[in-house]
């Protein structure tokens, strides 16, 4: 239990019991409240035949059922895969099987969409059941049918489940996809992610008096890690937030006196766009915490002046090592839009050439990480695994980077393909992938292209395939209907060939 993310919330709730662990809709659960929910969730999970190492997904929008649920499958010792509430059933089906999962705890109605029913007719041979945290059972569990199945199991043997659990033991499985377009699951363990996050809580100064409104989705680790977790840590109250609205996030904000706000830069540009917030007591906002994106410095700047922020930071992190540089509390307008900080403690970090060793200050390099922070390794892909952290145990993320005098990252290009949607990684190959399911479509490439608002799009470039015509209006609209829409592409053109090298892939400098 010690070093694992169940023992902390068992912690937070000794030490902090009667203080508000959860907001939503009007109702608050203490910390003692919601390790209660825990244990309860823990006992059903060992009733459902779960076993350590086990995994289990969650398919849902942000919300306090999803807290108790991973918790609770976690204390069980089973491994939490999350899947993006913006999935097509084709994608989730793709993690549900490169995971095994066993159960997916998942909705009804969110959106307007049903998620289980975007799951018929994919072949799913591991899964075994389906919860369903809100929304209509149907011929699933219900998640409150799905608790009361923990019934017969005794306090102590969930309590001895939980004990043969340790900081090694990995905690989650979050995919990201690769330049071969294939989704990789990042295995990350309890005592390094409570290690990461108790780091960034300690950086960027959380407490407990702080009420921390999460719009970050919880299947990214900007919601989840730098997100619910990082408040059992530090004993904050979690505010989730399912659907971003700048109208109804600012009532939040007004009403419920939310203190912190991180978000992709698009959050508080689509605030200060609104423009309402100048008729709002947004006075009790303190801290906000940025990135995944280039931020304008302007942008910084307003932040302070018209949000209201007494704090502003950036930071730099990837799936694979969620937090890995942090800019501080009393850097300048400047520095947090151009820089992304320095390494959090206990970490290295160097700008590399293409012989591995560090460049001169100043240089663009290839950015290699090493420490606590980095992932255990690819499921089940031990040569993805070599390709990524090398013999001595540097993480090589892809990026491209300059480190200045001052220990300062600025990210200045990235070696691979993937570009940034609002805050989202999109990969080119993934995309590629589904468009090329289509018999009108002999080759696509994708690129990300400038977009005032999110930062970059997706565009693609597409060569018929013989006597086939493109109607570029329907092609978008089939992208929007099979795809999440942070991958969508937002525009397309129609080219009579790609340019190729010697070797026959495409050449995207030049279509960029």
């Amino acid at each position: 239990m010690s070093g694992t993310i169940p023992g902390a919330l068992a912690a937070a709730a000794a030490r902090w019991p009667d203080r508000p662990a959860i907001e939503e809709g009007g109702a608050v659960s203490s910390f003692a409240a919601l390790e209660t929910a825990r244990r309860t969730a823990a006992r059903a999970f060992i009733a459902a035949g779960i076993e350590k190492g086990d995994r289990v997904a969650i398919w849902a929008p942000n919300m306090a059922e999803w807290v108790v649920a991973a918790v609770g499958l976690q204390s069980a010792g089973a491994v939490l895969v999350p899947l993006n509430t913006r999935f097509k059933g084709r994608e989730a089906a793709q993690i549900l099987r490169a995971s095994r999962a066993r159960i997916l705890v998942t909705v009804r109605g969110f959106l307007g969409f049903d998620y289980p029913a975007m799951l018929a007719g994919e072949d799913l041979p591991d899964l075994e059941r389906l919860v369903i945290l809100k929304g209509e059972a149907g011929d699933d569990l219900s998640f409150d049918d799905f608790l009361a199945l923990g019934g017969p199991v005794a306090e102590a043997a969930a309590a001895a489940r939980l004990a043969d659990i340790g900081p090694d033991d990995p905690s989650d499985m979050l995919f990201t996809s690769g330049t071969t377009g294939l989704p990789k699951g990042v295995v990350s363990a309890h005592g390094q992610t409570l290690r990461t996050i108790e780091t960034w809580s300690s950086v960027v100064g959380l407490t407990e008096r702080d009420r921390f409104l999460i719009v970050n989705p919880f299947f990214h680790s900007f919601g989840y890690k730098a997100g619910w977790l990082a408040c059992i840590l530090k004993g904050a109250c979690i505010m989730p937030e399912a659907v971003f609205d700048v109208k109804r996030l600012l009532d939040r904000i007004e009403r419920q006196r939310v203190t912190v706000l991180p978000g992709a830069p698009t959050v508080y540009q689509s605030i200060l766009g609104e423009g309402s917030h100048v008729e709002r007591d947004i006075s009790s906002l303190r801290l906000a915490v940025t990135g995944a994106a280039s931020v304008p410095v302007d942008l910084i700047r307003r932040m302070f002046s018209d949000l209201k922020f007494d704090v502003v930071l950036t930071a730099y992190g990837l799936t694979e090592a969620p937090v890995v540089t942090m800019c501080a509390v009393d850097d300048d307008p400047e520095t947090i839009a151009n820089r992304c900080g320095k390494p959090i403690p206990g970490i290295e970090v160097i700008c590399a050439g293409d012989d591995g060793k560090p460049v001169a200050p100043g240089a663009e390099g290839e950015v290699l990480v090493r420490g606590f922070n980095v992932m255990k390794g690819y499921f089940e892909n031990e040569a993805a695994t070599r390709e990524a952290i090398d013999g001595e145990g540097w993480l090589h993320t892809g990026d491209i980077g300059v480190m200045d005098e001052r220990g300062y990252l600025k990210i200045t290009d990235r070696k691979k393909d993937m570009f940034i949607v609002g805050g989202f990684n999109c990969y080119p190959a993934e995309i590629e992938n589904i468009i090329l399911s289509r018999r009108d479509i002999a080759q696509a490439a994708v690129i990300g292209v400038p977009d005032d608002r999110m930062g970059e799009v997706a565009k693609a470039i597409l060569v018929p395939a013989k006597g086939a015509k493109i109607e570029t209006d329907e092609f978008l609209a089939w992208c929007r209907a099979n795809m999440a829409n942070y991958k969508a592409p937002r525009q397309v053109e129609i080219m009579e060939s790609l340019p190729l090298n010697a070797s026959g892939k495409v050449q995207k400098f030049m279509l960029r």
